[in-house]
């Protein structure tokens, strides 16, 4: 939960880097806080439906991925920043099926050793 929240706290932070734990543990409990709200909508009656059919979420959900669009985007671009590349190459999502898997790879890495144009590895200074 504490990188969860370290992420929410760092939510403007495009220039430093980012731990892959700090990355995965970030997506473990946005996930499961998508799914909590995804419930809510559903079981207070506040989801999504086109022509009768369900979406699986609404507003309490759409209000929590408005509310961490910006931290998620910022983490994603310490994390490539640990790994030595630029937050530009978050763009490669768009390349369809190559692009998710090579961004899967990149936060998959290992981070730099040492320090790189942004600044002195987090796990190097964590475990010190």
């Amino acid at each position: 939960m504490k990188w969860f929240i370290k992420a929410l706290k760092q939510f403007a932070d495009f220039k430093t880097r980012a731990r892959r734990k700090e990355y995965w543990m970030y997506n473990l409990f946005y996930t499961l806080f998508s799914i909590i709200t995804m419930i809510l909508d559903v079981s207070l009656e506040m989801d999504f439906s086109i022509a009768g059919i369900s979406l699986g979420y609404g507003y309490i959900y759409s209000l929590f991925a408005l509310a961490t669009l910006v931290p998620s985007i910022a983490l994603s671009v310490r994390r490539l920043h640990d790994v030595s590349k630029s937050g530009w190459m978050l763009l490669i999502i768009f390349i369809p099926f190559i692009g998710a898997i090579w961004l899967l790879v990149l936060t998959l890495k290992d981070s730099h050793k040492g320090e790189n144009t942004w600044g002195a590895n987090p796990k190097e200074a964590h475990t010190a």
